[in-house]
């Protein structure tokens, strides 16, 4: 038996361009922000919660705190009692909350929850949030002589398709360049108030210098204060609450969530005979297509993926099926990923542009693609959308979800 359609109500999105920490804020006034905006942009009051998730990933290594489930009750009085759960998947924190939310809707347990994401980083220097973040990875076990852990990883990735593929870095700059451009438009995106000169996006050690082997400045995802949230209802609640068609909702069309070991080592090695660097990755989207029906990749009409780096969206790139194992180049060089494109990658600016708070960006992605789907986007609003997808990894590929949206 088919499970019960699970709708998104609305939601909210913090300016991710903040720093909270200058504001003299921390993660109960972030959450208290976005509790407070996605009830009052869902329609929805405290009272009518049945249940919260939060994704969180390294609330505990940046600021101490812990528990954080019991957060939203701590600042919105009126959602003491509500049950809550932390959910931490690395990067991927926010989608296995909302995972967690809709078997909760699905199974019948609870008609109406709020999926919130929030994250602190920049209440530290820059190298130790880059160290602070590590704990991702297997620690101890891979990365020993990386200076920064993740762009270390994602330059092997880089380097993995250069020695099977090919790889032209000016292709990853191309990426870097789109999304931050495709920020501009966005009011709540981190980037959109930065400066980029005529070499940001080259070869330029000074513009664009080296951080890890492969990959430069501009290849890097920024550390970002941020928080997202939704209201999930079930079918069951729609019908008993007809007001609700009035209002502008999409529906959940279809999920993947898959989750292998730890190594990137190890993960190579598997798909070392195989097309596609990552199978498991592409067999995620294509579980998310099957559940919602879809024949391919030509049937959305817009993609939000996680750019933590640009070797990570070349790698969406071919494994969502856009062009041939290897071949993600050809999307960029035709032109494919922009706003008015084959197929609109990140219109948002995604996490390069937008910004990357980890534990709410499963959260943000989802609510862009409601946000599209519903013709709220705004200036980045991709014309005619009706159907959208969402990739979301937690650590080198380790967590990996996707969902539909229609």
């Amino acid at each position: 038996m088919a499970p019960e359609p699970v709708w998104i109500a609305g939601g909210h999105q913090s300016d991710f361009a903040r720093n909270l920490t200058k504001e003299g804020l921390d993660l109960s006034d972030l959450t208290a922000e976005i509790v407070g905006g996605t009830l009052e942009s869902a329609g929805f009051e405290a009272a009518d919660i049945d249940v919260i998730h939060l994704g969180n990933a390294f609330g505990q290594v940046y600021t101490g705190q812990g528990h954080l489930g019991a957060m939203p009750a701590s600042v919105v009085p009126e959602l003491w009692e509500v049950p809550a759960t932390r959910h931490e998947g690395a990067c991927a924190s926010g989608s296995l909350a909302v995972l967690a939310a809709m078997a909760d809707l699905e199974s019948g347990r609870y008609d109406v929850a709020l999926v919130l994401g929030v994250e602190l980083e920049k209440n530290v220097p820059g190298d130790l949030g880059a160290q602070n973040m590590a704990g991702a990875a297997w620690i101890g076990r891979e990365g020993q002589d990386a200076k920064y852990m993740w762009p270390f990883m994602f330059s092997r990735v880089a380097q993995e398709y250069d020695k099977r593929y090919g790889l032209d870095p000016a292709h990853l700059w191309r990426i870097a360049e789109l999304n931050t451009r495709n920020a501009r438009s966005n009011p709540n995106a981190q980037t959109r108030v930065r400066q980029f000169g005529p070499d940001s996006f080259t070869d330029d050690p000074v513009a664009n210098p080296v951080v890890e082997g492969f990959l430069r400045k501009a290849d890097c995802g920024p550390l970002t204060d941020g928080g997202a949230g939704v209201v999930l209802v079930s079918e069951r609640y729609l019908a008993a609450h007809p007001r609700l068609r009035s209002r502008p909702l999409s529906r959940i069309l279809g999920w993947g969530h898959r989750t292998v070991g730890l190594p990137l080592e190890e993960k190579l090695r598997r798909s070392a005979d195989q097309p596609l660097m990552f199978p498991h990755v592409a067999a995620t989207i294509q579980d998310a297509f099957g559940r919602a029906g879809l024949a391919g990749v030509d049937d959305l009409d817009l993609i939000e993926t996680h750019d933590c780096f640009t070797a990570s969206e070349y790698m969406a790139i071919d494994h969502f099926g856009l062009t041939e194992p290897g071949r993600s180049w050809r999307a960029i060089e035709a032109g494919d990923l922009e706003i008015g494109g084959r197929l609109p990658m990140n219109p948002s600016g995604g996490l390069l542009g937008g910004g990357h708070p980890v534990g709410a960006t499963g959260v943000r992605m989802l609510l862009d693609c409601h946000r599209q789907i519903t013709g709220g986007a705004g200036d980045y609003q991709v014309a005619g959308a009706r159907r959208a997808a969402m990739l979301n990894i937690g650590g080198s590929t380790t967590t990996t979800v996707s969902f539909v949206v229609g």
